[in-house]
């Protein structure tokens, strides 16, 4: 699974906050303890007394203790922690209005950052395949890790083939999971929509084949296209000498 994570300063007890999908939380903290071993470390699931809240269009006029830039685009902004109770009073100490979590999933979908559960499973995608390389999930210049051979041979080579990307829907929203056709052969699959954007996970070197000879994409007999072009593009194998 993916998550974020920022240091909590000493007047909130120090340590490190991870912010992850609340349903997961306790898993994660789970296999963390599970992990530890013998070292001096408590791990705990702090989900029923902190939330979050996602500020952007702009840097807070007051940065709370547990605020933090998202790491993965500029255009996402600040993620709060913040107790559910307090999350009015902090909207207006930051100079913000609060608005329903389907507006921050809308800006989400529009800024092309995709969402594990809803855009990709988790489990069953590697990082090019969710751009974690070109949102900041992957250090290439790191040692070792789980499965960092397949990934830096994709980096390296150009390999990776298929991507997240963001699709323009001309009309009503296609389900998510449905597969995204050129013709009749499937190209990809549709993960989560708002209003006209939409994300889904393309094989792009067949997307852009099917661009390129005039086929149209579609999912659920539904109009789609691709909102950048140059998303479909394969980086070039890298050389080193």
């Amino acid at each position: 699974m993916d998550f974020l994570i920022t240091e909590a300063p000493s007047g909130h007890g120090g340590g490190f906050l991870i912010d992850c999908p609340r349903a997961l939380a306790q898993g994660l903290a789970d296999k963390l303890g599970f992990y530890k071993l013998r070292a001096k470390v408590a791990v705990e699931n702090l989900s029923d007394s902190l939330g979050v809240l996602a500020a952007w269009e702009g840097d807070p006029a007051v940065t709370p203790d547990l605020a933090f830039a998202d790491p993965r685009d500029a255009a996402l902004g600040w993620r709060i922690l913040v107790p559910a109770e307090l999350a009015q009073k902090v909207a207006d100490l930051i100079g913000a209005d609060l608005v329903d979590s389907a507006a921050y999933e809308a800006h989400r979908i529009a800024s092309g950052v995709p969402r594990g559960g809803l855009d990709f499973m988790y489990g069953d995608a590697f990082p090019h395949e969710t751009n974690m390389d070109r949102l900041h999930g992957v250090d290439f210049d790191k040692g070792c890790y789980v499965g960092q051979e397949v990934v830096s041979r994709m980096q390296h080579r150009g390999t990776a083939r298929t991507r997240t990307v963001r699709v323009i829907l001309e009309g009503p929203s296609p389900e998510p999971g449905a597969a995204v056709l050129a013709g009749d052969k499937p190209v990809g699959t549709m993960g989560s929509t708002a209003g006209h954007n939409g994300l889904a996970l393309i094989r792009v070197d067949r997307a852009a084949d099917a661009l390129a000879a005039g086929m149209p994409l579609t999912s659920g007999g539904l109009a789609i296209r691709v909102a950048e072009p140059d998303d479909l593009l394969i980086a070039p194998k890298q050389t080193v000498a």
